[in-house]
């Protein structure tokens, strides 16, 4: 059968459209399908149930009335009697559907406009669904495209198959793009948004950087070499972390390249941004002293429950350790992930002195001995009265200027005046109102028991429904700053995890909990850093 010149043209104008949109054949000639149904509904009322199909190969257009097979007919334009349907169709039962053969439409100005309007819909959909599921697996690559316009300061960046946008907050400062400038940049998000699939894209993003390198150095694409962590301040400087899985391998050297070669083809990308390569190590303290690069340290101390780190340096590296503006430091924290004290050796001895002054005074007042006898205490390294109470007696006696028997009255009058403090604090937790049973709680001292009274935490099932953050506070980030929240129970030598075990144990206890989660609790916390 020859196939007339508006099939032929139909099929030649689907295969345009698939072609120039890059969308499926059937998804194009679907469209017109619904868009000649829906034109057809106008003719012979938009309650008719109409049907189109195109042939693929021949490019013939079939019409059809579905009518609903029915016992009783309401509406006769939709519906069929049962004893008509079978008329047609011997075997047809309640609830079918009986096609009815339409003639070839004509349409008129109206209808075909309708009818444009629903293909172009279709199209512009079917495009947008291509758009999103070519992209949204993208997400982490550097893409390359040409700037096709910039509005208002943000960079809209053709791709070919699809338009892609820099925000002004996601461009390195100072830099400028024309219309046809080639841009590189990292693909951190896709969307699907009312106006079609919104592919953004960053050239701050950390990640754009180790992108760069794993272009530049063929051991990060390989994997023998591994990009840890990077910090970047855009356009001025960069710290990022690199370590070698072969130990013959130097990741620094291999990132640096020859004369600098690799480095410098990313410096050049970034607009001149400075980079610190960092060698990586497990230990937090070395990995922290790698970081604050150039500047040198001697002496770190760590608290691992809050994640800070208190850095001492020599008086004249202080300005080299904090950086312009506090620069390095601040990178040096976004690398390395703990909060960064940094102090000079002058101010840590002043603390230091302080300290040792506090805990003098604190011998004195509880023990009642002179300055002297203070003094040798604290600076035998005993921190509190409890910790001298409970230690070997052998540890006091072997002070210089103790004999055992000074020792043991030492230690007497500490026991003396922590059972002294203890009913003192008993006596104010009866006056709170905090239960006697809260004592059955493994971890759970007088002390703490007068602090959750204060905080109105009086029985097992209000410290079960406290969380850990409620007990030892928390730290947020606020506009750039560490801001550390009080718990209930600051100001006592409880870290995080002993925390969270007693109020575990407050849950088993009222039954909230089985007793396997709280082993696996403690047996989480019992794991090495290494082995977790």
């Amino acid at each position: 059968m020859a196939v007339s010149a508006n099939r032929l043209e139909l099929l030649q104008i689907a295969d345009a459209v698939a072609r120039d949109k890059s969308i499926d054949r059937g998804i194009v000639l679907a469209s017109m399908e619904e868009a000649m149904a829906k034109a057809a509904r106008s003719r012979y009322g938009q309650e008719t149930e109409i049907r189109v199909e195109i042939d693929p190969r021949t490019g013939e257009t079939r019409f059809s009335r579905l009518m609903l097979v029915v016992e009783l007919v309401d509406n006769d334009s939709t519906q069929i009697s049962l004893v008509d349907a079978r008329k047609r169709n011997p075997a047809a039962e309640v609830g079918d559907w009986i096609s009815d053969r339409l003639p070839p439409l004509d349409f008129g100005r109206i209808a075909a406009q309708s009818a444009k309007q629903v293909i172009v819909q279709k199209v512009r959909e079917a495009e947008r669904d291509r758009q999103y599921d070519e992209f949204k697996d993208r997400i982490g690559e550097i893409i390359n495209g040409a700037v096709k316009r910039v509005e208002y300061g943000n960079v809209i960046v053709d791709l070919g198959r699809a338009e892609a946008i820099i925000r002004r907050d996601e461009m390195i400062p100072r830099e400028m793009f024309r219309p046809g400038d080639r841009v590189r940049a990292y693909v951190y998000d896709v969307r699907r948004e009312q106006r079609g699939p919104q592919i953004f894209l960053s050239r701050t993003h950390p990640q754009f950087m180790a992108k760069l390198f794993m272009q530049e150095v063929p051991e990060i694409y390989d994997g023998v070499i591994e990009v840890k962590s990077v910090a970047r301040d855009p356009g001025s400087r960069a710290k990022i972390a690199v370590t070698s899985r072969d130990s013959s391998i130097d990741p620094v050297g291999a990132c640096v390249g020859m004369r600098g070669s690799r480095v410098q083809a990313v410096v050049n990308e970034l607009q001149g941004e400075k980079i610190d390569i960092i060698p990586w190590s497990i230990d937090a303290a070395t990995f922290i002293v790698n970081a604050l690069q150039p500047a040198e340290v001697v002496k770190v101390v760590l608290d691992e429950d809050s994640s800070r780190i208190e850095v001492v340096v020599p008086d004249d590296q202080l300005s080299l350790a904090i950086g312009r503006r506090g620069q390095n430091v601040r990178l040096a924290s976004q690398l390395t992930g703990w909060d960064i004290d940094i102090l000079t050796e002058a101010e840590e001895s002043e603390r230091r002195q302080k300290e040792f002054l506090e805990r003098t005074q604190t011998f004195m007042n509880a023990l009642d001995v002179d300055e002297v006898v203070g003094q040798l205490l604290a600076s035998e390294g005993f921190r509190n009265v409890e910790e001298l109470a409970y230690v070997d007696p052998s540890e006091v006696s072997n002070i210089e200027g103790f004999d055992s028997d000074f020792a043991e009255e030492i230690q007497n009058r500490a026991r003396d005046y922590l059972a002294r403090i203890e009913a003192e604090q008993d006596a104010r937790r009866q006056e709170l109102g905090v239960a006697d049973e809260l004592r059955e709680i493994e971890g759970v001292t007088t002390a703490m028991m007068v602090k959750l009274g204060e905080n109105d935490v009086k029985t097992i099932e209000d410290l079960a429904g406290c969380a850990t953050d409620d007990l030892v506070g928390w730290t947020e980030k606020r506009n750039g700053e560490t801001v550390k929240e009080t718990g209930f129970l600051d100001g006592l030598d409880i870290s995080r995890d002993e925390a969270e075990a007693i109020v575990m144990r407050a849950r088993v206890k009222v039954g909230w909990v089985e007793e396997d989660e709280l082993n696996q609790v403690e047996l989480t916390q019992g794991e090495s850093p290494a082995e977790a």
